[in-house]
């Protein structure tokens, strides 16, 4: 792909490598429905073209029990979360056995069984998770915001 032009030196410096963003679930849900809600640099991550955008099963299943108890409204979430993943041209993450493990080993920082998988998820795909939340943020894990 070639390199960048420093803007600073008129240097060429190599293009930064895409990196792949793990997604907590309230950010994913913004980006979707209400981006204003989102910090600048989160918005700008899940409107690029060059990131690579994952959710987990476990943001996807959260989202549903929440539906099923009135705790959010969103019209046919069968229909609207594929879409909404489309849309953002997001990845599913699939739950595996490990990311199960490794919620094992993490400190009792967050009792939220839905953000100590993600967290787990995160560490053991080492990705970075976007999520504003200061509790995950506690965590050994990558935070961006």
């Amino acid at each position: 792909m070639g390199a960048a032009h420093d803007r600073h030196g008129g240097r060429d410096l190599p293009e930064r490598a895409a990196v792949t963003y793990l997604l907590d679930t309230a950010p994913f849900l913004w980006a979707v429905t209400d981006p204003s809600k989102l910090s600048r640099r989160a918005r700008r991550l899940c409107e690029s073209q060059r990131e690579t955008l994952v959710v987990s099963v476990a943001s996807l299943w959260e989202i549903v029990v929440k539906c099923g108890v009135g705790g959010i409204r969103i019209a046919n979430p069968a229909r609207s979360l594929p879409d909404w993943l489309a849309g953002l041209g997001a990845r599913v993450l699939p739950v595996e056995a490990v990311h199960a493990y490794a919620v094992y080993g993490l400190p009792p920082v967050h009792r939220d069984p839905f953000d100590r998988l993600l967290v787990a998820q995160a560490i053991a795909e080492d990705l970075p998770l976007l999520t504003g939340d200061e509790f995950i943020a506690q965590y050994p894990v990558r935070c961006v915001w």
